[in-house]
């Protein structure tokens, strides 16, 4: 390497950027590898279908069939549900106290995976017909995403707490 940059005459300069280039070329093939791949995932959330809310709980004063708590009429429900469609795929939730469960049609099998703007919090298995149960969500956006055999689908970024 040269003592001071830029070097003097033009000899000395094109000797250092061949040198600089050589080095470059000498890149493992496993940090190319994993560079690809981080690359590929710049696209991840544009490739998944988008469930839109067409339904929550929250926004209806009062949503027919809402559980609320006994001897209480006018009291909170005891449950928030939510609705998702996307296409042929739909997502329906419903947030307690105690967590998430939900249900994810047309059921094929695969996973649900939650997530903040801070990553995942929760993830689990379909069940055969589509049930999954979550853990209690964090305060500010979720974002729930539906990976099958048959489609990928994310819902919108919404609070559930």
């Amino acid at each position: 390497m040269m003592e001071s940059w830029p070097p003097a005459d033009e000899p000395a300069l094109v000797a250092e950027i061949v040198a600089a280039m050589e080095e470059a070329r000498a890149v493992p093939a496993a940090d190319l590898a994993a560079a690809r791949a981080a690359y590929a995932w710049r696209t991840v959330d544009a490739e998944l279908a988008l469930a839109e809310l067409i339904f929550d709980s929250a926004c209806d004063a009062e949503p027919a069939g809402l559980t609320r708590f006994a001897g209480s009429p006018s009291g909170p429900p005891l449950a928030r549900t939510l609705a998702f469609r996307g296409g042929r795929v739909a997502i329906d939730l419903e947030v307690t106290e105690a967590g998430i469960v939900g249900q994810v049609s047309p059921a094929t099998g695969g996973r649900v995976v939650a997530r903040t703007a801070d990553g995942v919090f929760d993830e689990a298995e379909l069940g055969p017909i589509g049930f999954f149960a979550l853990g209690t969500p964090p305060p500010g956006p979720v974002q729930l995403c539906a990976y099958t055999d048959s489609y990928a689908v994310a819902t919108s970024w919404v609070p559930l707490t």
